[in-house]
């Protein structure tokens, strides 16, 4: 990245520095995250990720990676069809996250075949060709080198196996755009603010997504990184969009 530079929303900071920011974000809502969810997608975001873990096409002894877990969300949908057989790793750079996915995934009862570790998409701490499947859920716009991340999910892929990515993305109808520009700008970090009592954090969220690149540049990107057939679905419009790619 020229000088050293990249987005945290839109202030450009040093690429160093980027990681303690998103951090201390997710520090802050880390508590109220998963209402907020609700509060700002009307729930829908129940919806896209029940749709996104059907897509990935998992099987009974699966082995799986959900990056940037968070809250547990995918790793709570995806844990059934693996079976008894199967092994789920949850992983969050942000501790406070992972915390919370863990505490809901043994409220649940989730602990079998399941292991939960602090860790990085940019540089993962797993051997080459581990896993069948890889999700990341409204965890790569956060990412501060989103290609080097997917060099690493294309690395610790087996062969065959399926990368899935859930993220907002941009819609696709420009009257619908701007609604939704309006939404977010003028709505999203007020409730924020008065939920969790950071409004500056939701306001990054906002500026995130604008950042992230559109459908057909991360689907050239998951090309870039090696894998074939590589497609996305839109949702709601374009709001949010489903990538994969399969590693031959």
């Amino acid at each position: 990245m020229q000088n050293d530079k990249t987005h945290f929303g839109y202030q450009t900071v040093d690429i160093k520095e980027k990681a303690n920011k998103v951090k201390a974000v997710f520090d802050s809502v880390s508590g109220r995250y998963d209402l907020m969810n609700d509060l700002m997608s009307a729930g829908l975001h129940r919806l896209w990720k029940r749709h996104f873990v059907a897509s990935m096409r998992l099987s009974k002894g699966h082995s799986m990676l959900d990056v940037a877990g968070g809250t547990g969300d995918i790793s709570r949908l995806a844990y059934p069809q693996l079976g008894a057989t199967g092994q789920l790793i949850l992983t969050d750079i942000n501790f406070a996250m992972l915390e919370q996915g863990k505490i809901r995934l043994l409220d649940e009862g989730i602990c079998s075949n399941l292991s939960i570790a602090q860790a990085d998409a940019q540089c993962l701490p797993f051997n080459n060709a581990t896993f069948d499947r890889i999700t990341i859920a409204f965890g790569l716009r956060n990412v501060t080198d989103k290609a080097a991340a997917l060099k690493e999910f294309y690395r610790v892929l087996k062969p065959a196996g399926r990368l899935g990515i859930l993220e907002f993305s941009h819609p696709t109808n420009a009257t619908f755009e701007k609604v939704y520009d309006a939404y977010s700008f003028n709505v999203i970090p007020k409730v924020g603010g008065l939920v969790t009592g950071d409004k500056d954090s939701y306001q990054y969220l906002v500026e995130s997504i604008r950042k992230h690149p559109d459908q057909a540049t991360l689907q050239q990107m998951i090309l870039d990184a090696g894998f074939e057939h590589a497609q996305h679905q839109n949702l709601t419009g374009g709001i949010v969009a489903i990538h994969q790619g399969i590693k031959l």
